[in-house]
């Protein structure tokens, strides 16, 4: 992606890299899970895998034509879209990173449909697959998939929400400090402080002081986060829509791992 890095434009530029920065750090506390991705291609190897994946999701899209209100068909779908981006990462030359190639997006994107047509079919969603879609929504977060602040702002919203299923069913430290850092990053600071909270009181006793220093470290992230956007929000007023339409387009976002 090349931007004219002068005046004002470079601001922008200062701000959005700003917060894709605050978001990737995220994931350097986020639990994710009992997810194999092992378990859904056997022993192929990394290259064949997304390949694999894609064969198995086209085949559980094919059953769901017949039977488009089957749960579990559609949790199936969730978690082989999920394990196909997983799968579909690169690691950058510039950062070291390991990033979502753009079919990796794309997989992200399936898997955030797939959920939602799961959602609709169930009244108890099912906690591991929340924590994987958890996941899957902060990474399209972090790729500033959609184009615009709105859409990141949405999907970490939607990760926070997906998060709390899987801690209110498995209240353990690593899913309620999740929790509490996607609270933060979607700026409720309350319900991050009651979430880690939580978490603090359910660590080992040598460990609880540690889980509270993180806690702080995101909550103080989530608070930057808060000022990054909203100064992203006045450059936006006062360059125009169109001029700041698409900020995240090309830059791409870090995996952490949906699948450990």
């Amino acid at each position: 992606m090349v931007f004219d890095t002068g005046g004002r434009r470079k601001h922008v530029v200062r701000v959005v890299y700003a917060i894709l920065a605050l978001l990737m750090g995220g994931s350097l506390f986020l639990v994710v899970g009992p997810f194999n991705l092992g378990s859904l291609i056997g022993n192929s190897s990394s290259s064949s895998a997304v390949t694999v994946l894609n064969e198995q999701a086209e085949q559980t899209e094919q059953k769901l034509r017949t039977e488009p209100d089957n749960e579990d068909l559609l949790l199936s779908l969730t978690r082989t879209r999920a394990a196909a981006a997983n799968a579909a990462t690169e690691v950058s030359t510039e950062t070291g990173l390991t990033t979502f190639t753009q079919e990796g997006l794309q997989e992200l994107s399936l898997a955030a449909e797939a959920w939602s047509r799961y959602l609709k079919q169930t009244d108890e969603p099912n906690p591991s697959g929340a924590l994987l879609m958890a996941r899957t929504y902060f990474s399209l977060a972090e790729a500033g998939a959609g184009g615009s602040i709105e859409a990141t702002q949405g999907y970490v919203r939607k990760a926070a929400d997906t998060q709390r299923i899987a801690a209110e069913d498995r209240p353990s430290v690593g899913a309620l400090s999740t929790l509490a850092i996607y609270e933060y990053y979607a700026n409720d600071f309350a319900a991050g402080d009651k979430a880690a909270k939580q978490a603090t009181a359910k660590a080992p006793k040598a460990e609880a002081k540690e889980v509270k220093k993180q806690m702080a470290e995101y909550r103080a992230r989530g608070k930057a986060f808060e000022k990054q956007k909203a100064e992203f929000a006045k450059l936006a007023r006062e360059r125009g829509k169109e001029a700041l339409q698409n900020p995240f387009g090309g830059l791409g976002g870090s995996t952490g791992s949906l699948g450990q």
